[in-house]
């Protein structure tokens, strides 16, 4: 059941950050989803306790700093904090960083306060930095462009390419423009049948692609052994060999895997790295012997709820996945 009321949102808070003391290795994705429930108790202040708890620590002691930046910064915004939250959004856009949440926060949080000039300068720029010409668009990445999109259609901004390719890229019934109409706001104290079904049928295919995203709150995510791993893995459990059988099919598998589920349209996918002792810890916890081939999904599955999941495809001219240190254009892009 999910929580509905504040004291609900502060006992699974409270729960998550018992959670982290116990894996301290997946603290960071634990602890932002026990601020996000704070925020939603109320209790903002001590949100931003836990935000900057995590960024007080050594540098190397989280793996998204930028994110947890902007999740303070629309925090402070919501209590008052209005400067504060500016400086740190300022300085996101300063530090450019590669991954697209921190952006979409930044700018929902200019957008939320009707700053849209600066939210649609946040989307543009995030896009320019994170959309290579001619490539596939990351899964990450298409809510920028939607954001983008809405943004400019509150503007009474005309269309321009990446409205165009955000449109191409909604899967909703209602097409997007419909949807981003800064006129539905009239139709809403209509008495007009019409407009009201209208409206309805729009909140509605809004309402399919919110428990889509929801349904899949982390990537679908494969099970990546580095090489030093995987050696290890089979001379401690050799069943698992039949699984694996060597480095270079376990790779080449991961790949092809990736392909097949991208193409039968499986989005948000992403890869994660395995360990020997976390594995072993993990297979512990379920009571269930790590030499157990079934054990490994789930094992990958939880993995990635807690946030250590790596989005695929990479950039072609990243570096590969697989950890040969070519970009993976010229290796398993190739």
């Amino acid at each position: 059941m999910r929580p509905d009321t504040p004291a609900d949102h502060t006992t699974e808070a409270e729960r998550l950050l018992r959670t982290a003391a116990q894996y301290p290795e997946d603290h960071e994705p634990l602890i932002l989803q026990a601020a996000a429930h704070l925020e939603l108790a109320g209790d903002r202040a001590r949100a931003s306790t836990l935000y900057d708890d995590l960024l007080g620590g050594p540098e190397a002691a989280v793996d998204h700093p930028h994110l947890i930046k902007s999740l303070k910064a629309a925090n402070l915004w919501e209590y008052g904090h209005e400067a504060e939250a500016r400086a740190i959004i300022d300085g996101i856009r300063t530090a450019g960083p590669l991954d697209a949440a921190p952006w979409q926060v930044a700018a929902e949080t200019l957008e939320a306060h009707d700053e849209l000039e600066s939210a649609h300068d946040f989307f543009s720029t995030a896009l320019t930095l994170l959309l290579a010409p001619g490539e596939e668009v990351p899964y990450a990445v298409q809510s920028l462009l939607t954001g983008r999109h809405r943004v400019r259609r509150l503007m009474g901004l005309d269309h321009d390419a990446w409205d165009e390719l955000a449109g191409a890229l909604h899967t909703a019934p209602v097409p997007l423009d419909e949807l981003h109409d800064p006129k539905r706001l009239w139709s809403l104290g209509s008495s007009d049948p019409v407009e009201l079904k209208a409206e309805i049928a729009r909140l509605r295919a809004e309402l399919g692609t919110y428990r889509t995203a929801l349904s899949r709150p982390f990537p679908v995510a494969v099970l990546h052994w580095p090489e030093h791993e995987l050696r290890e893995l089979l001379t401690a459990y050799p069943a698992l060999t039949e699984e694996y059988v060597d480095l270079a099919t376990h790779v080449d598998r991961l790949e092809t895997a990736l392909r097949d589920l991208h193409a039968a349209g499986t989005p948000n996918l992403g890869i994660v790295t395995g360990t020997v002792p976390s594995y072993e810890a993990f297979a512990a916890s379920e009571a269930a012997s790590p030499a157990d081939p079934g054990l490994l999904p789930q094992y990958a599955t939880t993995l990635a709820a807690r946030g250590r999941a790596v989005p695929w495809p990479p950039s072609r001219t990243a570096a590969c996945w697989c950890g040969s240190g070519e970009v993976y254009g010229r290796c398993h892009g190739a």
